[in-house]
């Protein structure tokens, strides 16, 4: 375990999807796989992942900068800078920035491992077959789930029966 003293702003590998980035600032291997951290900065307005949820990993997210919306469960919050916000493993969520200016989070996961899923979906840029086996792969490899409403990419043909997985109530019906 390589413990790091102190990081500076800087340090860590970063990317930028087009609107989400990633900073990795404290990865699994350094911490026992206990937990990783993340720093999250989200463009103006826009949406950081689709709902989805997390069977083994609980995500606490610090908003450094800018206003974070999110939907932990049944329940919209907008949440300003200096607050946190509880994202637990099996819980329904989605995040945005809710304001006209950059938006940063540091995220932290626990346990480690999650941070990997960013790492493969980098390598995999521009190889969209790559890109799908991936976010297949995750529902075994970080036990990741997306709601069916937006894999599908339509909601008109979302049907709860389509699944056994645990979703929202009215999931198709939130307006934010």
């Amino acid at each position: 375990m390589n413990k790091k003293i102190a990081i500076p702003p800087d340090g860590g590998d970063s990317f930028d999807f087009g609107g989400l980035g990633v900073h990795w600032k404290i990865e699994g291997e350094e911490t026992g796989k206990r937990f990783s951290v993340v720093h999250h900065p989200l463009a103006p307005r826009a949406l950081a992942a689709p709902l989805h949820y997390h069977h083994n990993e609980d995500e606490y997210s610090y908003v450094a900068q800018g206003t974070l919306g999110a939907l932990p469960g049944d329940e919209a919050v907008i949440a300003g800078r200096g607050s946190r916000v509880f994202k637990p493993r099996g819980q329904w969520h989605t995040f945005w920035n809710a304001g006209d200016a950059t938006r940063l989070i540091i995220e932290v996961i626990s346990p480690a491992g999650f941070e990997s899923y960013f790492r493969e979906v980098v390598a995999a840029r521009g190889d969209l077959g790559k890109f799908a086996e991936i976010n297949k792969d995750a529902r075994s490899k970080w036990t990741l789930a997306a709601c069916p409403l937006y894999a599908s990419g339509s909601a008109s043909r979302f049907r709860a029966s389509e699944t056994k997985e645990r979703r929202p109530a009215e999931a198709g019906a939130l307006k934010l």
